[in-house]
């Protein structure tokens, strides 16, 4: 009895040291998160019959297309080295691409070409100005309504654009303070959106015939976006407006008034963020609203099924409609949820069917995966902020060293879904904590506002409370604690070592601004009607200069002594590399372990996967050293 319960007791340690070895994390390869994917940029030709994407062949990208009934296909452009930044379907027979010239300053030539592959004729010449379609519908079978700043770099002004011989002729000359162009549901050009570089005013007119007119004025810190304009009230638009209120809501204004006059959806709690017009049913369809992650609230009972529909036949994740045919009856998806990257299909409204088009990454295996979730804390001030923390698969949430992933801005923010960077890290052990501190969007107007002029200041504040949340509630290890961000995420990583030395072991920064005064002096041309917004939000170089020298890392050098490992793009137009190459000699006169990584592109742009290889993997290796080795 004795030898069998000893034979029992060896079995039961066998058995529980196997669940164990079961439940170890595979370390996944650095390349399997960040491949370059075989087809993007999925398209449906307006009458449903062809569809197209980018195919990946060996180092190029070219469109390919095929029939959606027979699938047969090919590839119609034949560039190489080049890429195709962007491109859609003009007509059933035509289509419209950009041939990048200089990725760094997004400078591309346009071209049409035909399904076939015949035909192809360049459009628009390099000429150092930026083209902008504003109605991609066909006017008289052969003019686009287009807005460029070839005239003057500063503004942008609307010229019909004859696809058959390339010429232009100007539409509406811009006075010097137009920042945006709208058309109405037939293509006609109806209205227009001023700026002061605070003040924004909506101008309005009936028809192309008569000159623009003021309709309302509103402050940059308000939203007011035109969604369309009624079909069967001209004078009416839908628009996603906070004005007079804090959260945005979908409303309907009369352009002779300026007044609302309907509110279609609002509530005191959500923000709306998109809203979809159908022109074929000339009606909304929904409105999309950020919560932990966006919900959507149906406007239209049929839209509402076609998604009930889409739920059942993919069940537990999210979808996302990128294109649809002009019948509305095919539908190009996209569905994701925070531990798979999701797939492309196409849908057939009418029989309810959905064809698979290719999977996002299919590297990436969910139950490999660790859940994003939502979380929240107040500030040492009291407001409320909100972020998400993945902690890492098989692992207690107690202790971790963490990863705090601030995000880009000025008025962005982190949403919940699948993010290769967060699930890299995770994979690695490390907890990821990403926070939507004020002036992030999605919270509505007064927390945006609650930013403003407080980069390196009551921004930096909500990231510390973050980490101090998370050391209270046991989840961090307090001494293993690393930032890392890119563009002004990068700047607050770069901060923290700065301005909260005591709380961060190290920090990344990919093409992070180190001088406030060199981003604000980057912004382009054409932007400069709106220059004053971005000088309440960031800070004015002519009046603010004490305040933004004090919080710009480049002149904070001295009070760093964490290690840092920098990756700059040299083509990045934030940045001036001869300062990041002085703030790099600076701290390593003072012996702070810098490691510099100097790309020759954005890593996460297109094919740059030798670049993408070699920057995470340095970044698994710094925090390998300074965080697991602590």
């Amino acid at each position: 009895m004795i030898e069998f319960k000893r034979y029992f007791f060896f079995i039961l340690v066998a058995l529980t040291i196997a669940c164990q070895q079961q439940k170890e994390t595979r370390i996944i390869p650095v390349d399997d998160f960040f491949k370059s994917q075989g087809k993007v940029a999925y398209r449906l030709s307006p009458d449903g019959k062809k569809l197209s994407y980018l195919k990946l062949q060996g180092a190029d990208r070219n469109i390919y297309i095929e029939d959606i009934e027979t699938g047969e296909g090919k590839t119609i452009t034949q560039l190489k080295g080049k890429n195709i930044g962007f491109y859609f379907w003009v007509s059933n027979n035509e289509l419209i691409y950009y041939k990048e010239i200089d990725a760094g300053t997004n400078q591309s030539d346009v071209y049409i070409i035909d399904k076939e592959g015949n035909n192809e004729r360049q459009l628009i010449s390099n000429e150092k100005s930026r083209l902008r379609i504003i109605e991609d519908q066909l006017i008289d079978d052969k003019y686009l309504l287009v807005s460029s700043n070839k005239r003057d770099s500063t503004v942008f002004d609307v010229y019909r654009l004859n696809v058959r011989d390339g010429s232009m002729e100007m539409a509406a000359r811009n006075p010097g303070n137009i920042i945006d162009w709208r058309t109405d549901a037939e293509g006609k050009l109806r209205l227009a959106m001023s700026s002061d570089g605070v003040n924004t005013t909506i101008l309005y007119r009936a028809n192309e015939n008569q000159p623009f007119k003021s309709v309302l004025t509103s402050n940059f810190k308000d939203t007011f976006w035109p969604v369309a304009f009624s079909h069967s009230e001209p004078n009416i638009i839908y628009a996603i407006s906070d004005i007079n209120r804090d959260k945005t809501a979908l409303v309907e204004v009369d352009c002779n008034t300026g007044k609302e006059v309907k509110n279609l959806f609002c509530n005191d709690t959500l923000n709306i963020t998109e809203a979809q017009y159908s022109r074929k049913k000339n009606k909304m369809s929904f409105v999309v609203y950020e919560t932990w992650k966006k919900e959507k609230h149906f406007l239209d009972d049929s839209v509402r099924k076609v998604y009930q529909n889409l739920d059942k036949l993919l069940p537990k994740t999210e979808t996302r409609i990128f294109d649809r045919d002009d019948a509305e009856n095919i539908f190009i998806l996209r569905t994701f949820t925070d531990r798979n990257p999701g797939s492309y299909y196409l849908y057939f409204a009418n029989t309810g069917k959905l064809r698979k088009l290719s999977d996002f990454n299919s590297s990436i295996h969910e139950d490999e995966m660790s859940e994003m979730k939502p979380i929240s804390f107040h500030a040492r001030d009291g407001l409320l902020i909100h972020g998400y923390l993945t902690t890492p698969l098989n692992k207690k949430a107690e202790n971790l060293p963490v990863v705090v992933l601030p995000h880009d801005g000025p008025v962005v923010r982190n949403l919940w879904g699948y993010n290769p960077e967060v699930q890299f890290l995770a994979n690695r052990g490390y907890a990821v904590f990403q926070v939507n501190f004020r002036g992030s969007s999605g919270y509505g107007k007064s927390f945006v506002a609650a930013g403003f002029k407080e980069w390196g200041g009551k921004i930096q504040d909500d990231i510390d409370d973050g980490v101090k949340w998370l050391i209270d509630h046991k989840i961090a290890d307090p001494k293993r604690v690393a930032l890392y961000g890119t563009g002004l995420g990068g700047y607050i990583a770069l901060n923290g070592l700065c301005l909260s030395k005591d709380t961060y072991a190290c920090a990344v920064s990919n093409s992070g601004v180190i001088n406030l005064f060199t981003y604000l002096k980057s912004i382009p041309p054409y932007r400069k009607p709106i220059l004053q917004m971005y000088y309440e939000i960031i800070g004015n170089p002519l009046t603010d200069i004490d305040k933004l020298r004090q919080v710009s890392p480049l002149f904070m050098s001295d009070k760093i002594n964490a290690p840092i490992l920098l990756a700059q793009d040299i083509k990045d137009p934030n940045n001036n590399s001869g300062e990041t190459m002085q703030f790099v000699k600076n701290l390593k006169k003072r012996n702070v372990s810098v490691t510099y990584i100097e790309n020759d592109g954005d890593i996460f742009v297109g094919k740059n996967e030798a670049i993408r290889h070699r920057f995470y993997t340095s970044l698994d290796e710094f925090l390998e050293f300074n965080l697991k080795r602590k």
